[in-house]
């Protein structure tokens, strides 16, 4: 007999696909999922026996849902729900949650170890990137590694701390490789989708004035089509949030050991300037004639 997690997420994701937009469950009664087994027509009854060992790999149902959407599918709102009165609160208990999400263990492609969010839960700036890495897995905290340290430098430029935005990944979990070491690969779309129910209630709680998608692979979890180049230099909207677009912090350090990387450099910068007026930070001139200055 199949087993009922898997089952439920199979469900879940049948009903995404068909439009659907909210599910509630209570954590605990998503727990208990892991633990109930149907018998024929009758309400599930806790299991007397040991259950089955959790499948490795998604189901060809699921998998064929999520690597081949209707063509009309845009990412829906799966707000999950959160304990607590304030924003650190509710973060709090999704970062509880996450550290069980058996919807993403199952899959056997993500490591063990959970990352989740770093940053000020009240923030009207929210940037997500695409999934921890070596170093931030290490840590526990996202972008602390080179990667990371770009961002802080962005940051900096445009006179905020870390400790003032909100910072959160796609996917919670390092995606794994054989052999891995220090290596990373991007998450791929199934990945993406066992994680997207945080992020999507991240956004929620926060409701932050304006999200920044750091790359292509966090724009397309967020439902953007198309290449960071053709995305970026305006803002677009997901479920009334503003957000923009623009190159990863390590695509970043990728052009400028090609070729100094100014241009890649500048249309980033560029991004950063139209969100520093949509937030009303202060610019000063040296601010808007960086690049200019400095050819």
């Amino acid at each position: 007999m199949p087993n009922a997690t898997a089952l439920l997420r199979d469900h879940l994701l049948l009903r995404q696909s068909k439009g659907e937009s909210h599910v509630l469950l209570r954590p605990s009664v998503l727990q208990k999922a892991t633990r109930l087994k149907n018998r024929g027509s009758h309400l599930p009854e806790p299991m007397t026996e040991s259950p089955a060992p959790l499948p490795t790999t998604p189901s060809a149902e699921a998998r064929q849902i999520l690597e081949h959407p209707p063509a009309s599918s845009k990412p829906h709102v799966c707000i999950l729900p959160t304990n607590g009165n304030t924003n650190a609160e509710k973060i709090a208990s999704l970062v509880a949650m996450a550290e069980t999400w058996e919807v993403a263990r199952q899959l056997g492609s993500l490591r063990e170890t959970m990352v989740f969010s770093a940053g000020d839960p009240n923030a009207r700036l929210m940037l997500i990137g695409e999934a921890p890495g070596a170093e931030e897995e290490r840590q526990r905290e996202p972008f602390v590694g080179p990667a990371g340290q770009k961002l802080t430098e962005i940051l900096k430029a445009m006179g905020l701390e870390r400790s003032q935005v909100y910072i959160s990944n796609i996917c919670k979990f390092r995606p794994a490789i054989e052999n891995q070491g220090n290596s990373n690969r991007a998450p791929n779309d199934l990945e993406m989708a066992t994680c997207l129910p945080f992020v999507m209630t991240e956004i929620d709680i926060l409701r932050p004035q304006i999200v920044v998608a750091l790359g292509a692979t966090a724009s397309k979890g967020l439902g953007l089509e198309g290449s960071v180049g053709s995305l970026r230099g305006r803002f677009h909207d997901f479920q009334g949030t503003a957000v923009m677009v623009t190159y990863h912090p390590s695509y970043l350090l990728r052009e400028e050991k090609m070729n100094g990387g100014m241009e890649a450099k500048r249309q980033v910068w560029e991004d950063m300037l139209q969100v520093m007026e949509r937030l009303g930070l202060p610019i000063s001139q040296k601010q808007r004639n960086f690049f200019k200055l400095t050819r």
